[in-house]
């Protein structure tokens, strides 16, 4: 029985720590889950390993958290940014644009970016086409783990579309049958093409 208790006050616990996280995480903008599951943690004196949740559960408690106190201004933001993405896709139509991470899955708040995965043979080209638009752009590397349980760096560039920031990461052309390892829940990440997004957006209200 006392073992029983002891798993029902971890659960408890990590349900705190994940729900605080959620918290830091949209007012913060922090989008490092471990360094906002850290920071919740400390703040709630829960350092335990066993009541620290998963990061797939720090998401659904962001998911939970946008629902419960952003409600409709939630669902304009990601209507917003789906937007924003759908018409940067659109732009990047030549380089098979993939929407991802948290304006594809719902978790997006004011802080997000959209994230693009774009594939060509080399990021010059991706640059150049950038530059024929007169886009300002801030070039950065991202770590990615792949299924083979490597970690690969990959180039990417930041630019301002529409209302919302757009993070473009540039992969290998073949890369495109392969997503890499979502850190949330250790499966491929989640794409969606350019139908994919506007049947997205048709279903919002």
């Amino acid at each position: 029985m006392a073992r029983k208790k002891k798993t029902n006050g971890n659960e408890r616990a990590r349900l705190m720590v994940a729900q605080e996280t959620a918290r830091i995480i949209v007012n913060q903008g922090i989008r490092d889950f471990g360094l906002a599951k850290k920071k919740a943690a400390e703040r709630l004196g829960l350092r335990d390993r066993g009541s620290l949740p998963g990061n797939a559960e720090i998401e659904q408690a962001v998911s939970e958290h946008l629902q419960l106190f952003a409600g409709d201004s939630h669902t304009d933001l990601l209507n917003t940014l789906r937007q924003a993405a759908l018409s940067a896709m659109e732009m990047l139509s030549p380089f098979t644009p993939r929407l991802v991470g948290p304006v594809l899955n719902g978790t997006a708040d004011a802080n997000s970016a959209v994230n693009l995965h774009v594939f060509a043979d080399s990021a010059e080209s991706v640059a150049h086409a950038l530059d024929q638009r007169g886009l300002n752009y801030r070039p950065y590397e991202r770590r990615l783990r792949s299924r083979r349980d490597r970690t690969e760096t990959y180039a990417g560039f930041e630019f301002h579309h529409g209302e919302a920031s757009v993070q473009a990461t540039v992969f290998p052309v073949d890369g495109i049958r392969q997503a890499p390892i979502s850190p949330v829940d250790g499966k491929p990440m989640r794409r969606a093409d350019e139908k994919a997004v506007r049947e997205l957006l048709q279903q919002q209200p």
